[in-house]
């Protein structure tokens, strides 16, 4: 069992509850959202490790895994803002490689990862199975898009003063902490857009607020 905080082991098995409880049997897909820099990634994984407790199979996959190339965003779209937010993401891939394999169940086999960021690259087929009950956990940038919304059985965001969320991108990234820098001009009109099309906050069923990352809370719509 990892090493969490008192707090954090609290807030992860009470959300692990309340998922298994909602859906009990058969394959889960929930979407972990929130700003990028917030903590997506490592509070999807923990939450994988709380929901396999009385072992529950369940699985996390990036959506930066199922990205677009550099040249392709430009091809389908040019240098735009609206063509870094729409066009990143291959939600045809994301589809055909992860979501509906898993759904199938059976011996059916899906990819957690089928583009390589870093190499700006398709990754080499890796196929994953899953007993008829198993969770996936998927985390990354504007999950809840109108085009992804179908995707998700339940989905979580995650909350944090938008400085303290550039100052951990920074940390990961080399990025400057300064939300206003000129380098994050395209992420922050990206995430305003979001919002104003997506209203995710709304269309999350559990808010939490990471600002302290080892000692989160739930928090609820009206106190935001």
């Amino acid at each position: 069992m990892p090493r969490w905080s008192p707090k954090r082991r609290a807030v992860l098995e009470a959300l692990a509850a309340e998922i298994t409880h909602l859906y009990p049997h058969g394959r889960i897909a929930i979407a972990i959202d929130g700003l990028e820099g917030v903590g997506r990634g490592e509070f999807a994984r923990d939450l994988v490790e709380a929901l396999r407790q009385d072992d529950r199979s369940a699985f996390s996959a990036d959506l930066a895994d199922f990205g677009r190339s550099r040249a392709d965003i430009l091809e389908r779209g040019g240098d735009g803002d609206l063509a870094w937010y729409r066009e990143q993401l291959d939600v045809s891939l994301l589809r055909r490689a992860l979501i509906e394999p898993f759904r199938m169940g059976g011996s059916a086999g899906f990819q957690l990862a089928a583009f390589d960021p870093a190499r700006d690259a398709p990754r080499e087929s890796a196929w994953t199975t899953a007993p008829p009950d198993a969770y996936l956990v998927v985390h990354g940038d504007f999950a809840n898009r109108p085009e992804l919304r179908d995707l998700w059985s339940w989905s979580l965001w995650l909350e944090a003063p938008v400085a303290t969320v550039y100052e951990r991108l920074a940390d990961g990234t080399g990025l400057r902490r300064d939300p206003d820098a000129d380098e994050h001009r395209r992420r922050r009109w990206a995430q305003d857009h979001y919002r104003r099309e997506a209203d995710p906050i709304a269309r999350a069923v559990a808010l939490i607020d990471l600002t302290d990352a080892e000692h989160p809370r739930r928090i609820f719509a009206d106190s935001c």
